[in-house]
C-alpha cells in the first residue's frame, strides 16, 4: 500500500506531521493492505493560523484495484483530531465496502452448478 501525504502552506512541521500520518495510515489500515493501492492524505489549516474552530481539515482518498476511489472529509480544531476522525470515517468505510465486494465474491451463481439446470 502506497502512502502519500500532502500539506497545505499553512500546515507547521511538515516533515514530522508527514511522516506520523504515514506512520498511523499504515498502523490503522494494516488489514486492508490487499485491497487497497494508494491512500492519498491531505492535511490543512483553513485559517492559515487564525484562530477559529474546526479549522483544521483532513481529505483522505482509498484507491481500490478495480473500483472507484474513496474519500473522506474530517474539520476538527486540531490536526490530530481531524486526522483521527478522518481515519475512523475511512475505516468504517472501506469495512462497509470491501465487506459487501467480498461478500458479492463468495456467493457462486446458479448459473454455474450443472445439477440446478433442468434437461
Amino acid at each position: 500500500m502506497q502512502i502519500q501525504v500532502n500539506t497545505s502552506n499553512g500546515v507547521e512541521n511538515k516533515e514530522t506531521l508527514e511522516r506520523w500520518a504515514d506512520a498511523e495510515i499504515r498502523q490503522h489500515l494494516s488489514r486492508f493492505a490487499e485491497d487497497v493501492m494508494r491512500v492519498e492524505i491531505h492535511l490543512s489549516d483553513e485559517n492559515h493560523g487564525k484562530a477559529g474552530a474546526d479549522d483544521k481539515c483532513c481529505v483522505m482518498e482509498a484507491r481500490l484495484a478495480h473500483h472507484q476511489p474513496l474519500a473522506v472529509t474530517q474539520h476538527g480544531n486540531t490536526m490530530d483530531e481531524a486526522f483521527r476522525g478522518a481515519t475512523g470515517k475511512l475505516k468504517r468505510l472501506l469495512d462497509s465496502t470491501l465487506g459487501r465486494l467480498n461478500s458479492h465474491r463468495d456467493h457462486d451463481s446458479i448459473r454455474k452448478d450443472d445439477s440446478l439446470i433442468p434437461d
